[in-house]
């Protein structure tokens, strides 16, 4: 498994080998063990898989506050996604900046985002499948927002707000000065 480091360095791109033939392919996309022994050392609890059917549609940006708080390792095992970390830690020398990676099916990526940052993705194919794994149990009291397209943020989505595809949840995220103001992390 290759690991890259990103813009800001707690954030990762995972590129697990794939070992294929005339029948297809075989991959080991999580070896606990593997991680561990280069530095990665989280205890994964749930597994989750979202379909997006439309190019467009943005999750995000979510957060869950301590005790409850979540590092996730996405991955897209079809289609593509435009996906996005934003650093919530007060202390951080990068709070409140932001890093970016397409991960797709094609490229095999995974996106590691630790606790402390909000996450979330804008799809960019159609019929999009992305899992991912938490490191803590949803906790519905704990789930917060950030508010995906604050022009404060400047993260430069794929899609215009107007023609982005967003919950109604998501829509009425808090922006993120307000979060800054007494950051959960």
């Amino acid at each position: 498994m290759d690991i890259a480091e990103t813009e800001i360095p707690d954030v990762k791109v995972l590129t697990p080998k794939k070992f294929g033939d005339s029948r297809g392919f075989f991959s080991e996309t999580y070896n606990k063990a593997l991680l561990r022994d280069r530095g990665i050392d989280l205890d994964f609890v749930q597994d989750n898989h979202s379909l997006s059917r439309e190019i467009g549609v943005v999750r995000g940006l979510h957060f869950q506050t301590p005790p409850y708080a979540q590092a996730k390792l996405v991955r897209v095992v079809r289609g593509a996604i435009f996906d996005v970390a934003l650093d919530l830690r007060r202390r951080s020398p990068s709070f409140g900046r932001h890093v970016t990676r397409v991960i797709s099916a094609e490229n095999w990526g995974q996106f590691l985002v630790p606790v402390g940052f909000a996450h979330g993705f804008c799809t960019l194919e159609p019929d999009t499948e992305v899992i991912y794994k938490v490191t803590g149990f949803y906790a519905p009291d704990h789930d917060k927002g950030i508010l995906w397209n604050d022009s404060e943020i400047g993260i430069a989505w794929p899609v215009k707000a107007a023609d982005a595809i967003v919950s109604e949840k998501d829509r009425r995220h808090p922006l993120f000065q307000d979060i800054a103001e007494n950051p959960p992390f």
